[in-house]
């Protein structure tokens, strides 16, 4: 990660290489009963408009039909904000309406983790910016939050 950084610019398919796919591993998410889908695509409409919106997600983890968690990267130099409403539309794509969907935006040494719950008013929530450069290197504590939804069968996920 720390040589991509110094040879910018970072973009979106180096963040996805060298610090989503090693993060991935690391949390267990290649691994059974997990797969992952790239690129998938995804459509909604709106409810007031009827006109469809499309768009693909980045990294989609997937068990058991579930979506486990979207991830939408973009490069180094953009803001975790420039990709909150990308985010939130794909996440309002997930089929399972009852369950929250979870998210992960990362945006080269920068990680927000998002959760949307569906109802009459969708609401969401965001986790504090995880920063690579903050003292004591949040990276693990992003490894710790994906190792959490990497144990979603015993995950309290309400």
């Amino acid at each position: 990660f720390w040589n991509a950084i110094e040879h910018p610019p970072l973009q979106e398919k180096a963040i996805q290489i060298c610090v989503l796919g090693p993060l991935l591993l690391l949390a267990d998410f290649q691994l059974p009963p997990f797969h992952m889908k790239v690129e998938h695509s995804v459509e909604i409409t709106a409810e007031d408009n009827d006109i469809p919106v499309r768009g693909q997600i980045d990294i989609l983890v997937l068990s058991d039909g579930f979506w486990v968690l979207v991830i939408e990267s973009k490069e180094s130099s953009f803001s975790i904000e420039v990709g909150l409403a990308q985010i939130l539309s794909y996440m309002l794509a997930q089929p399972d309406r009852a369950q929250p969907a979870f998210g992960l935006i990362a945006s080269g040494g920068s990680f927000v983790f998002l959760k949307l719950v569906r109802g009459e008013v969708n609401r969401y929530a965001l986790s504090r910016v995880f920063e690579v450069r903050n003292p004591g290197n949040d990276l693990y504590d992003v490894l710790a939050v994906l190792k959490r939804f990497a144990c979603f069968p015993n995950l309290d996920i309400s």
